[in-house]
């Protein structure tokens, strides 16, 4: 793969796609957006993901399509400050709908930045895309994650809000076209992220992952590889199995590469794809063969369908014009070009007292230790998370843990008490990371830091127990995971609580924080016994078992480091 440096990979990808495409988009701070502003009345619909996808999800502003895109690291969630700018970028008085799959990191970031939308006056909403049946039964819809089915259900919301319709009735098709939708895939070799050596995982040589995510998750389970006919008629009938009751057998249907299966591949498939459908009496209306949702350089195939009516026939049809998808003719809005300027934001600081200055001296001593320790294990744990997950946790973390320690250090020298240390470095962690994690460790900084405050005179072993509970609490409420999930809380929890324990029998910090460190390494390691209830892994359950979470080694590290 090439890359110049893979930590600014999505920086560089960024910046020579808008020089690629300027007459369609525009960067701004988060991700891209239309080049041209907002026609006046038209509700602004916005989508957002990790890259790695292209062309969904970045590929598809323009006419018809997205306004915007909020763009994340590889495979991980955008921040809630990148959703937040990216939906101002574009907001114009008619409300914002920001639209995306049902994972866990991109649900907590849109929904916080949806929150802190409403808090200013603007009518936006958030929607999640569920289509994806291997991930859970019918039964457990709700859990499902997005696939390739979103570039429909994308198309759809896209194009009823050009088409001048309400948000309401732009709300209620986005729902329809995700109730009608249903995607399933299949994985033939893992993709490698930038910089790595190998894929995150590996296909047997004549073996396939059925049920293959997008981010490069495995399949749900192993199976002998097909031949294209048969494979064809395996994905064709997994999805018909839950076609909706009464639909008029007039179906929208991609047959997508996941990254380096050619189109002539593609096309082998569609042979008995085309066939089979037509044999089952449904009518294919206006298909797309190609690559439309991606996972880098991943060798798979995904069939999704859309059963219409219709409506939802209507705006599948509809002219779009994008970098990456051109439909139809689409008559230019004749809006002026949009206007993009960076605010400068500078943070000052009241001096804390003498003991919080101290306190403030060892956090920011601690950080540095972290992310020493999080460089150093960045491999391991990309290992592990990529066993059930995505493999990014360690790049995650990496980048998480430097924005945090920088913001600390410059908190620091502007005379910033431990308090305002925690409050910046989990203020960089949650805005510069994006993810599960980064949104999760910075709110947990953020509420440790109102614990702590700037202006104490002591700061004793009781207080940093304190201080460690509310974060866990805060990490606790807003991922909503308990102890036993199989995440950074099976190591967090068990933590705060000895951390309680020693500090009230009197121990003093370091010898306090040691021992809870010790039993947070422990707890972590037994996450092994486990099974993921929550998160990526979680489809994937029974692949975890034997090995330890990924944020829960990570937190575990952190904790360690921080008094080493």
């Amino acid at each position: 793969m090439l890359f110049n440096d893979p930590k600014t990979f999505r920086e560089d990808m960024l910046q020579g796609y808008a020089a690629a495409f300027s007459d369609y988009i525009v960067e701004v701070p988060g991700g891209v957006a239309r080049a041209t502003e907002t026609p006046a009345g038209k509700v602004a619909v916005i989508n957002g993901g990790g890259s790695g996808h292209y062309p969904a999800f970045c590929g598809i502003i323009g006419s018809g399509f997205m306004d915007a895109t909020v763009v994340g690291n590889i495979f991980t969630s955008p921040s809630t400050d990148d959703v937040y700018h990216v939906a101002k970028s574009v907001e114009n008085g008619s409300g914002i709908f920001i639209v995306g799959g049902n994972y866990a990191g991109d649900k907590m970031n849109f929904n916080l930045a949806r929150d802190r939308l409403i808090a200013e006056g603007i009518d936006a909403r958030t929607f999640y895309i569920t289509d994806d049946i291997a991930s859970a039964p019918p039964s457990e819809i709700e859990k499902r994650r997005g696939n390739v089915g979103t570039f429909t259900v994308f198309k759809v919301a896209g194009a009823a809000s050009a088409d001048g319709c309400s948000f309401d009735e732009i709300v209620r098709l986005t729902e329809k076209a995700n109730d009608r939708t249903r995607t399933m895939s299949v994985g033939l070799k893992g993709c490698t992220m930038p910089g790595a050596k190998e894929p995150m995982f590996h296909v047997p040589e004549g073996k396939m992952e059925v049920g293959q995510g997008i981010h490069g998750e495995p399949g749900v389970f192993e199976s002998d590889l097909l031949p294209a006919a048969d494979l064809a008629r395996l994905l064709v009938d997994k999805i018909l199995e839950e076609a909706p009751e009464g639909n008029n057998r007039r179906i929208g249907v991609i047959l997508d590469g996941l990254g380096s299966t050619k189109y002539e591949e593609l096309f082998v498939l569609w042979k008995t794809v085309s066939e089979h459908l037509t044999e089952k009496g449904y009518t294919i209306v206006s298909p797309l063969v190609g690559e439309l949702v991606t996972s880098l350089d991943m060798a798979g195939v995904a069939l999704s369908i859309t059963f219409l009516d219709d409506e939802l026939e209507k705006y599948w049809l509809a002219p779009a014009d994008t970098p990456s998808f051109k439909k139809g003719n689409v008559q230019s809005s004749g809006t002026a070009r949009r206007t993009v300027t960076a605010k400068a934001d500078v943070r000052k600081f009241e001096k804390g007292s003498d003991a919080s200055r101290a306190a403030a001296k060892v956090a920011v001593d601690g950080f540095l230790k972290m992310k020493a320790a999080i460089i150093e294990a960045e491999d391991e744990l990309a290992r592990i998370d990529s066993v059930a997950g995505d493999g990014d946790h360690g790049r995650g973390m990496v980048k998480g843990v430097t924005f945090a320690s920088d913001a600390a250090v410059a908190a620091f020298e502007q005379g910033a008490g431990i308090g305002s240390v925690l409050d910046e470095a989990g203020k960089a962690w949650g805005a510069k990371a994006g993810g599960t994690s980064g949104v999760l460790w910075g709110a947990a900084l953020e509420a440790a830091g109102k614990v702590l405050g700037d202006d104490k005179d002591s700061y004793p072993a009781p207080l940093a127990a304190e201080a460690a509970a509310a974060a866990a609490s805060r990490m606790q409420e807003l991922g909503q995971a308990n102890l036993g999930d199989k995440t950074m809380l099976d190591a967090l929890i068990p933590f705060a609580d000895t951390l309680m324990e020693a500090a009230k029998s009197g121990k003093d910090l370091k010898s306090a924080w040691t021992e809870a460190a010790e039993t947070a390494q422990k707890a972590a390691q037994q996450t092994a016994d486990l099974l993921p209830k929550v998160g990526r892994a979680r489809p994937q359950a029974e692949r975890s078992l034997g090995t330890p979470d990924a944020g829960a080694v990570s937190m575990a590290l952190c904790m360690k480091a921080v008094l080493s």
